[in-house]
């Protein structure tokens, strides 16, 4: 029979999470309002729950005599804005309805949601710069953080899993180190509490994190969003496909290769986790079986236990002593970990065998990733049973024996509004001061669709905020070896640099801080503080922060050479060893290495074999690295001085 799909719990498409009030009669709060949070400070604050239709509730703070009321409305839903004082705390916050809640330990203080993919959810375990240091000095009992469990969804959710913490070692080292650096750094400079909120997905598009009635706007993904419409037929289609493969297997022996009892000897060994290197491995795209065996304690049997495997690429069932505990068998989960929970009733004392079918459709398959993400644990503190190592394998059916698998449009994490519905509806529009946002490298082959896509997805986030000025500071992509054939690194970055023309937003440029080597980079520190640097200049009104590099601005011509003028020159402009990386064109429009020198807060630039200059770009390659800065230490970002990126792009 067909094993069930089991996904991993940062994969689920989650249907409404709250329902009505009028299926129970007490009040309830969303995951985001709970005890140890931090409400913006001097601000009009929306508080929000469910609870009987009709009725009434009372919200009263306590570090005021006011009191707010509201009545929940047909559905059960209530809300209502109250007034926050200056910083402090800690104080009460009561709900009174025909039940009452008492929040305890709640701050007033300054709230930034920190938010975009890999490098801004990037924590200190993953490995950044001085780690162990940083997390164990990390005690700041009044910033309070909250992360949002990866969820998508395919409509606008209600709430989230997560709850409000302390700042401390145990809670940051799992946490966004951009958002902590760049929280700590405002609560060092403003000495008041500060509230992180991490919602963050690595490997993400900005469609993803746009709602529907923003992304409709543009065409392709309005398609994609009509096509999505047709899930339980596609789903269908996906299931049949599973059933047919179980069919092959039982015809080829193979519906035995999970059983506990059968004799695997024969097969190969392979190094698990890694991606298929192996001389039978290394070009199949196919099914591949694996299995290990595990050792389990006395104390463990009939016990409930979690199994984490770490990624698998690109599907997955998984058997425990022959009985199927999980799988992941649907496309686009090839880069997220696994963990499936295993009944006791197939946990024996002694050695437990554990096979894993994985399917490959296309590039290097296999589990993959940190050995540590393999492992057997009870779900206490224990470090759990190990389970990296050798295993032994055995190719099935390649993937041309197999039937095609069905190519549908199931809803995952990069789908357009996956991710605004699951991990922003459920918290719009509690009380923020602003947004930090680090994201690009996914939306890095279409840099024309950014540049008005980004933009978009900011004023929509602003609007479901109900603030149309909304700070919005974000940082421009790394140099990285992605070997493109095309500009496409440079023009996403200049998409961004485009994106200042919306107002109250600020960027911060990484040409100096990237590792070409690695798409994320292990300077976490820098960034923060920079991030930390545009809103202590543009949101508190510290003119004496510099938080830009210089900004091109304009060119003008002079006898053949281009003179170009930049915006934040702060302490004038400064160039780290040779200056380099500036390009020109003539009217053919092609670019060729240019000569430069800075003349005050301006740069010359000229190639004599170049008479007649009309254009410059700087940086335009997707590994440069900053050689421009201005006197505050901070690089200058690439641009070119016309469109011709957009219209040589695809």
């Amino acid at each position: 029979m067909h094993t069930p799909t089991i996904r991993c719990r940062h994969q689920l498409i989650v249907p409404l999470l709250v329902l009505t009030a009028s299926a129970h009669a007490d009040i309830r709060l969303p995951a985001i309002i709970g005890e140890h949070m931090v409400l913006q400070q001097e601000a009009r604050v929306p508080l929000w729950g469910w609870a009987e239709p009709g009725e009434p509730i009372t919200v009263i703070p306590g570090w005021s005599d006011d009191t707010w009321t509201a009545t929940a409305d047909d559905s059960g839903r209530w809300r209502v804005a109250i007034l926050t004082p200056t910083a402090g705390g800690p104080h009460k916050l009561r709900f009174v309805g025909q039940n009452t809640i008492t929040l305890r330990d709640v701050l007033i203080g300054e709230v930034w949601l920190c938010s975009g993919q890999s490098n801004m959810e990037w924590s200190f375990q993953s490995g950044v710069n001085n780690a162990e240091a940083e997390v164990a000095a990390a005690n700041y009992p009044q910033i309070r953080l909250f992360d949002v469990e990866r969820t998508i969804g395919e409509r606008p959710q209600d709430d989230c899993n997560d709850q409000w913490q302390a700042c401390a070692p145990e809670t940051v080292a799992s946490f966004s180190a951009v958002g902590y650096f760049h929280g700590r750094e405002l609560h060092r400079a403003l000495n008041v509490p500060i509230g992180l909120i991490d919602s963050t997905w690595g490997g993400t598009v900005a469609e993803a994190w746009t709602s529907e009635r923003t992304v409709r706007r543009f065409e392709p993904f309005a398609a994609e969003l009509d096509r999505l419409g047709n899930l339980d037929r596609e789903n269908d289609a996906v299931s049949a496909w599973w059933r047919k493969l179980a069919e092959a297997d039982a015809a080829a022996g193979r519906d035995r290769w999970h059983a506990p009892d059968f004799d695997d000897t024969t097969w190969k060994t392979i190094a698990v986790p890694a991606h298929w290197t192996a001389p039978n491995l290394a070009d199949f795209d196919g099914l591949v079986w694996l299995r290990t065996t595990v050792d389990v304690p006395a104390d463990w049997e009939n016990r409930d236990l979690v199994l984490e495997l770490g990624p698998i690429d690109d599907m997955d069932t998984v058997w425990f002593n022959g009985v199927p505990v999980g799988g992941t068998e649907e496309m686009g989960h090839w880069n997220q970990p696994r963990r499936y929970e295993l009944p006791g009733s197939a946990v024996r004392t002694g050695t437990n065998v554990l096979t894993v079918r994985v399917l490959d459709t296309q590039h290097g398959g296999g589990i993959h990733g940190d050995p540590a993400g393999l492992r057997l644990c009870s779900g206490e503190e224990d470090a759990g049973i190990p389970l990296a190592g050798a295993w032994r394998y055995q190719r099935g059916p390649a993937l041309s024996e197999l039937p095609p698998f069905p190519r549908t449009q199931s809803w995952y994490r990069n789908s357009p509004t996956a991710l605004f519905n699951g991990m922003i509806s459920p918290i719009a529009p509690f009380g923020i001061r602003g947004v930090v946002w680090y994201q690009g490298e996914s939306n890095r082959r279409r840099p024309t669709q950014y540049a008005k896509l980004f933009p978009a997805m900011i004023t929509d986030w602003r609007a479901y905020w109900g603030k149309a000025d909304l700070p919005f500071y974000f940082v421009q992509i790394a140099p990285y070896a992605y070997r493109d054939t095309e500009d496409f690194a440079p023009a996403l970055r200049e998409a961004q640099r485009l994106t200042l023309n919306l107002p109250n937003t600020a960027m911060v440029v990484t040409l100096d801080v990237g590792d070409v080597n690695d798409i994320h980079p292990r300077d976490k520190l820098t960034v923060g503080r920079r991030l930390a640097a545009c809103a202590l200049a543009n949101t508190y009104g510290r003119d004496d922060v510099p938080f830009s590099g210089p900004l091109y601005r304009t060119i003008e011509r002079e006898n053949g050479r281009l003179r170009v003028q930049f915006d934040h020159c702060d302490g004038g402009l400064i160039a780290r060893g040779p200056l380099s990386g500036f390009e020109i064109a003539g009217p053919d429009g092609k670019f060729v290495p240019a000569n430069a020198k800075i003349e005050g807060e301006s740069v010359i630039v000229w190639n004599d074999g170049v008479a007649d200059a009309r254009a410059v770009r700087y940086a335009w390659h997707e590994t440069a690295s900053a050689t421009l800065f201005n006197g505050a230490g901070l690089p200058a970002s690439s641009f070119s001085s016309n469109d011709e990126w957009q219209s040589r792009l695809p």
